[in-house]
């Protein structure tokens, strides 16, 4: 993982899929005595998109927050097992989270732009990485990469707020891609959109996993089905004290799951007949 300053002695000697972005070992996330995910294990692939689908609550995005170390964040948090990315213990003592976080991007579920310019919002991940070589070519190549760049290329001054929901979720997009990462992480991305700004978003998804991975959370199984090669699909199971913990049911490529899923538990919300 270039640019994340760890010992490489402490890579697993475990036997790692070439094509594996993330291999997810018996993981679990607590929030205090809380658990909101459990031992969930998955292997994900480089240059892939993944998707997480079920209910609310079922740990979704506690999951992809745990893959670059947001739930770091949160006082309360503890994830237990093991999450290897590109064969590195991405929880050991000697991997530097914040180096983490650049290099898997994280996109949110509401856009989140800064209340600069639509130059600065790009500009602002650049300096704080030291990547200010070419600014002006990085910040074109991002919102290229972004499929904003001739919407804004004559406003980069503009006020980032003063943009559409959608143009504003690609600005942040492109903000993500411009420090350069490796993988890119959406939690609902789309959910605050309309269907005309969804499905440029969608369509910029099969553009961007050319060069990313990426792992995508969304409740719209019409989503799931048309922008993902791989699907986990979460629920909730209720535990001795009342709550409910989120656990993995299925995991597969996203044809077998929507055409001929395993578990009758995922047929079952996939129909929408629970869920």
């Amino acid at each position: 993982m270039k640019g994340v300053t760890l010992n490489m002695e402490n890579k697993t000697s475990s036997k790692i899929d070439l094509d594996s972005v993330f291999s997810v070992k018996n993981v679990s996330v607590n929030y205090g005595d809380f658990v909101a995910v459990k031992n969930v294990s998955m292997e994900m692939y480089k240059n892939k998109i993944t998707a997480f689908i079920g209910p609310s609550g079922c740990g979704k995005s506690t999951l992809i927050r745990s893959f670059n170390r947001m739930n770091d964040l949160v006082p309360s948090a503890k994830v237990s097992g093991e999450i290897l990315y590109q064969g590195i213990n991405l929880y050991d003592q000697n991997v530097d989270p914040v180096q983490v976080r650049r290099r898997i991007g994280m996109v949110f579920q509401k856009p989140n732009p800064f209340p600069k310019s639509i130059k600065e919002n790009i500009a602002f991940g650049l300096r704080v990485n030291n990547m200010t070589d070419n600014l002006d070519d990085r910040i074109e190549k991002a919102l290229t990469q972004a499929a904003l760049w001739d919407e804004v290329k004559k406003d980069l001054d503009k006020n980032a707020l003063d943009l559409s929901g959608g143009q504003q979720q690609r600005l942040c997009i492109a903000r993500t891609i411009a420090v350069e990462p490796d993988t890119i992480l959406m939690d609902e991305p789309c959910s605050a959109l309309d269907p005309v700004a969804t499905k440029k978003i969608e369509d910029l998804m099969q553009l961007l996993v050319n060069e990313f991975s990426i792992l995508i959370v969304t409740h719209n199984m019409q989503q799931a089905s048309r922008v993902s090669d791989y699907c986990a699909f979460f629920t909730t199971k209720a535990t001795e004290d009342g709550r409910r913990t989120g656990e993995l049911v299925e995991y597969s490529d996203t044809k077998t799951m929507f055409t001929n899923p395993v578990q009758s538990l995922t047929e079952e919300y996939i129909s929408g007949r629970f869920g």
